[in-house]
């Protein structure tokens, strides 16, 4: 009975047994033990074989070839061309055929389908890319290929075929590659043909293809901000070729064209001996006044601005971003920034190492003043010639200074307090550019260093720094006639290390800490001050994204911007502009490497481009 009660076990056993050494026999060595044997043939198993979906549509292609199981054709809406298919794959490459066979479209049980201002040949290429996953490209057939694969919604396709014709891209070209990519509701091509045409607009409207363009759509070209063009002389000029190129039907279209020019922006001069002869009609007189208003009354353009008094972001010039704390205790760097790529690129060094000095461009020329080169505080000054760009030592100041300001009013230069490595300074130098020589005017009535110095309305404005024991509220104005200091109404808050810059018909006062920096209580400000001369009064507007000082700003165009500076912590990338009308800061591009107290200052279009520029400079 006990066998009896076992051979359950036994018989499994016995039979495991036959079948294992069965298998020994045919595959196995005797070198497994029964256990592992018993475990290898329990133990599961996933196959994948690796070129199964490629193996399938190959397979599927061959039924193509040989029209097998095909269950549609495609016929050309433009020649008639037909080109039989598989549902199945047409529904699993393409978006359009997935909703025509599989929804309830007449066409899913429709044995032939007609697609109108279809061209066969391109019907045929895109059917056979979605078997093959391959298709060619080539100049004669790519537009008629794109239009199809947008239709069809082979998005792979599409994409292929912009990126070939953004290779094509030329002057003479891009306009039509533009309205090609309209039509075809192709944003990326047309997103790629509308950036080269403004980048090459100086080449663009020498080709034919500009002067065939109509009124519409030349409306549309003048009004873009991102016309890469020298001044805006060269917008003017382009208008009046096209004009030029067929009169007696163009010249009915200066008024509403000539609106597009920025005439405020163009010199006095210029509007006189080249635009009031085309104007003609009253709407083109009213242009003129507008432009002449603009250069009598300055004082009221904030009253009188628009959109025509908006420079276009290649005809500001650029932004310098000189020297300044880094990492490496000073950068002797120079970076540039473009306002229409929105980019920083490193652009030149500067000629020594400096800290804490002075920048100021008067006649097309860098003047770097003072500084410190360590622990010496320096009166020696520089010019960086920016047509040359060759370097000049020109007479050093009187006083040796860092943490100065300097500014240009009406010629001359001043270089304004600082300290001169003993002691806080309340002198003010002055450079005569005729005599090269530098003066002393009157003193300001408090020490100041690390302070802003602005000019605005004809005066020299100083505003915050600190003297030994504390930072200042207080500003100063300067008057070159009378050669007198006079106090104005104090900021809100105390300021050293300040950004100082005049926006818009006011002055702003940006960041800065509110003790020395050696106090442990000191703390840096994000707040930003606006002045008012007209009223004397200071308003707090929207502050800056994080508190910092020692930031750079400068006005761009018309846009105020402010650069790094340090957070007590970290010295900053960070660079912001102030949208007055929204009474907001918004981050732009940063700054290649962190700068804190780096000189800011705006360039015209004169420098030669960044690839021409030597690596270093002497």
């Amino acid at each position: 009975m006990a066998a009896n009660k076992e051979s359950p076990s036994r018989d499994s056993t016995t039979s495991s047994s036959a079948r294992i050494s069965l298998l020994a026999e045919e595959s196995l060595t005797r070198d497994y033990s029964l256990g592992s044997l018993a475990s290898a043939v329990s133990q599961d198993e996933f196959f994948r074989c690796r070129d199964h979906a490629e193996s399938v549509l190959k397979r599927m292609q061959l039924y193509l070839e040989n029209q097998q199981l095909c269950d549609v054709v495609l016929i050309a809406g433009v020649d008639g061309r037909r080109v039989p298919a598989h549902r199945l794959v047409l529904s699993a490459s393409s978006a359009y055929f997935s909703a025509m066979f599989t929804g309830s479209l007449r066409e899913a049980k429709e044995e032939e389908v007609t697609l109108g201002e279809v061209h066969g040949d391109a019907l045929q290429i895109l059917v056979q890319y979605c078997y093959t996953g391959f298709i060619e490209l080539r100049e004669d057939t790519v537009e008629t290929l794109l239009a199809t694969a947008c239709l069809l919604q082979l998005n792979a396709v599409v994409t292929a075929c912009c990126n070939f014709l953004a290779r094509q891209l030329h002057p003479s070209n891009c306009l039509g590659f533009a309205f090609f990519a309209e039509q075809q509701s192709c944003h990326t091509l047309l997103r790629l043909a509308k950036a080269y045409t403004c980048q090459h607009f100086m080449q663009v409207c020498k080709n034919q293809e500009f002067f065939q363009l109509n009124a519409e759509q030349l409306s549309k070209l003048l009004a873009s901000d991102d016309l890469n063009v020298p001044s805006e002389q060269d917008v003017f000029h382009c208008l009046m070729s096209w004009i030029q190129n067929d009169p007696s039907n163009r010249e009915k279209h200066i008024p509403e064209l000539l609106a597009l020019v920025r005439l405020p922006l163009l010199q006095p001069s210029f509007i006189m001996d080249h635009v009031e002869s085309v104007c003609a009609s009253n709407e083109c007189q009213q242009l003129v006044m507008e432009a002449l208003k603009w250069h009598l009354l300055p004082e009221r353009r904030c009253l009188i601005a628009s959109e025509r008094t908006k420079p276009r972001k290649s005809t500001v010039g650029r932004l310098l971003a000189v020297g300044g704390m880094d990492a490496h205790k000073g950068a002797i760097s120079i970076e540039s920034y473009c306002p229409r790529l929105d980019k920083w690129t490193v652009w030149n060094n500067m000629s020594a190492r400096r800290l804490q000095f002075g920048v100021a461009v008067m006649d097309d020329k860098l003047i770097i003043v003072g500084g410190r080169d360590g622990l010496k505080t320096l009166n020696t000054v520089e010019s960086l010639d920016l047509n040359t760009m060759g370097w000049t030592l020109l007479n050093p100041m009187g006083t040796h200074r860092h943490g100065l300001g300097v500014a240009v009013l009406e010629g001359p230069l001043y270089a304004v307090g600082g300290h001169d490595g003993w002691s806080y300074l309340n002198t003010v130098e002055r450079w005569d550019p005729s005599a090269r020589t530098w003066s002393y005017v009157a003193p300001m009535s408090s020490m100041r260093s690390t302070a802003g110095v602005a000019v605005l309305g004809g005066r020299l404005y100083v505003v915050g720094g600190r003297d030994g024991s504390v930072c200042h509220r207080s500003i100063e104005c300067y008057d070159p006639h009378t050669n007198k200091w006079t106090t104005r109404t104090a900021m809100n808050k105390r300021r050293g290390g300040v950004g100082v810059a005049v926006a818009h018909g006011f002055l702003y006062a940006l960041g800065g800490h509110d003790c020395p920096a050696s106090n442990p209580s000191v703390c840096r400000t994000d707040t930003v001050e606006r002045y008012d001369p007209g009223t004397d009064t200071w308003t707090l507007i929207c502050s800056l994204s994080i508190g910092r000082d020692a930031i750079g700003c400068a006005l761009l165009g018309n846009r105020l911007m402010a650069v790094g500076g340090y957070d007590g912590n970290h010295y900053l990338k960070t660079v912001e502009e102030y949208d007055p009308e929204a009474n907001e800061w918004n981050q732009v591009s940063p700054l290649t490497c962190s700068r804190a107290g780096a000189c800011i200052v705006a360039i015209p279009n004169i420098i030669p481009p960044t690839s021409l520029l030597p690596s270093s400079t002497v």
